[in-house]
């Protein structure tokens, strides 16, 4: 049997007195009181409150995300914030904002399956031809997860996108799953 170590030199935190130190910098102490933090969690009433003070619905923040592009890539993929998507752009963000890797919020609607926060950023004009750093377009990102209405919506919004390469060349229908009954949509 292996000799007990004291309390205070144990590396696990499941002892009385235990105190698990938590550290937070003021940047994410901003970031969390932000609008980027309203956006992130769907909270239309603190996005409202901060889109009247003069804050930048389109102001990135240290990554380089805008608070529709937090929504949609982190959130919308698991609970579709369309109320927060509809009042941001209502309220002047850009839905064409790209992060440092060249996602736009439509890609990110795209990949996760949401259809209608999809349609509402073609409404508002977003331009399904644009590519991120790695040369996919809105169309790769839907078909890369077997998403078939939002590949019909782009289709039928912009054609030519059937005809884009990515940076290895590929067209969305390469990029399908196995299987998919897409391939009949998305063939040249």
């Amino acid at each position: 049997m292996a000799a007990s170590q004291p309390h205070g030199d144990c590396s696990c935190c499941s002892h009385p007195g235990a105190v698990s130190v938590v550290q937070q910098t003021l940047e994410e102490m901003d970031f969390e009181r932000g609008i980027w933090s309203a956006a992130l969690n769907g909270d239309l009433g603190r996005v409202k409150y901060f889109i009247q003070k003069p804050t930048d619905p389109s102001q990135p923040d240290s990554a380089g995300y805008t608070a529709l592009l937090k929504t949609l890539m982190h959130y919308a993929s698991r609970n579709g914030h369309y109320a927060v998507c509809q009042f941001l752009l209502e309220s002047g963000a850009k839905c064409d904002a790209q992060t440092r890797g060249g996602a736009t919020a439509l890609h990110r609607a795209s990949y996760c399956g949401h259809t209608e926060i999809a349609r509402l950023l073609l409404l508002h004009g977003s331009n399904p031809q644009l590519v991120d750093d790695d040369g996919m377009t809105s169309l790769h990102k839907a078909a890369e997860k077997g998403h078939k209405d939002i590949c019909s919506l782009l289709l039928q919004h912009s054609p030519a996108l059937k005809a884009i390469r990515d940076r290895k060349a590929r067209l969305a229908c390469d990029l399908l799953p196995c299987n998919s009954d897409l391939r009949d949509l998305l063939a040249s």
